[in-house]
């Protein structure tokens, strides 16, 4: 029994992590923005394929080179690719909108349109197969006293733990973190302020892609099967994650992340898997019913 309550615990961290992963990106932009970039989960997805290709070369040229070496430098230039596509994406369809005034529903419809173009793109451009994601080092097996472990799984756990750490410490600690702070308390006031408000956002987009390609190449390597399509339900859930822990704060989408990822491993460890998504979005749904503002979100007031 214990045994099993650890792999569960284990198998919950695991996915917890990706989810907290992706919903940190959500949660950034809207504190910033105040906007919910609905196509962050198609970014995540790019960043799964921007992976396989760079993986996929450096494996194919530098035959001799470590498996270690080849994560670190692929994982470089993932993040490198993943932003520049975030900032690409603020640039081409948010700026323009922010600039005329666009009132939220265009921002969001635009929003929802630009992963549709990411998910068919990547379909028009690569086809319908599914590609497998290269092995840069081999699975490890760890047997802890029955309890089942990977070295792709320890490697997803601490790496989310380590990314909430960096990002809690730049937003909290540094100049650009405040600016970034002070944008999402007053956008009026701050360009009076001097603080340049554009740049603020790219390295918010920079700072939110970089985080799905974190997400992204660790993904790829615990399930290594990507398709097009992958990134919708994981950036809804992820999205979803980050409202329940109360978006606008990363601690709240940290939590979020793992609050669903345990949700959905007690589920399958009681129910049919294919009960999973329903009997876990009823449960969230009863949390925000109680908590509409999530664990750590606060109701915003306007004064009139």
């Amino acid at each position: 029994m214990l045994t099993t309550i650890l792999q569960n615990l284990f198998n919950a961290l695991q996915w917890g992590s990706f989810y907290s992963m992706i919903a940190l990106g959500y949660c950034l932009v809207y504190g910033v923005l105040r906007l919910i970039n609905f196509a962050h989960g198609d970014i995540f997805m790019m960043a799964c394929y921007f992976a396989f290709f760079i993986a996929t070369f450096f494996i194919g040229t530098f035959t001799g080179m470590p498996g270690p070496v080849i994560f670190v430098l692929t994982l470089f230039f993932t993040m490198i690719a993943t932003s520049g596509l975030g900032v690409f994406i603020e640039r081409v369809a948010y700026r323009p909108l922010r600039k005329k005034g666009a009132h939220r529903l265009y921002v969001v419809i635009t929003a929802l349109m630009l992963g549709f173009v990411l998910e068919n793109g990547n379909l028009a451009v690569l086809g319908a197969s599914s590609r497998r994601f290269p092995d840069m080092f081999g699975k490890v097996i760890i047997n802890i006293g029955g309890v089942s472990l990977t070295n792709f799984k320890i490697i997803v756990i601490l790496s989310s733990v380590v990314v909430f750490v960096i990002l809690h410490f730049i937003v909290n600690n540094t100049k650009i973190g405040m600016a970034m702070r002070a944008i999402s308390y007053d956008k009026f006031a701050i360009p009076l302020m001097g603080i340049p408000v554009n740049k603020v956002i790219t390295f918010t987009f920079v700072l939110g892609s970089s985080l799905a390609a974190v997400a992204g190449i660790l993904f790829g390597m615990s399930y290594p099967v990507l398709d097009p399509y992958m990134g919708m339900i994981i950036g809804w859930k992820a999205f979803i994650a980050a409202v329940v822990g109360g978006i606008g704060d990363i601690k709240g989408a940290f939590l979020g992340g793992f609050i669903l990822g345990f949700i959905e491993i007690v589920v399958v460890a009681f129910f049919p898997s294919s009960y999973k998504d329903l009997i876990a979005f009823v449960i969230l749904l009863v949390i925000l019913t109680v908590k509409p503002t999530g664990f750590f979100g606060v109701a915003n007031s306007t004064k009139i």
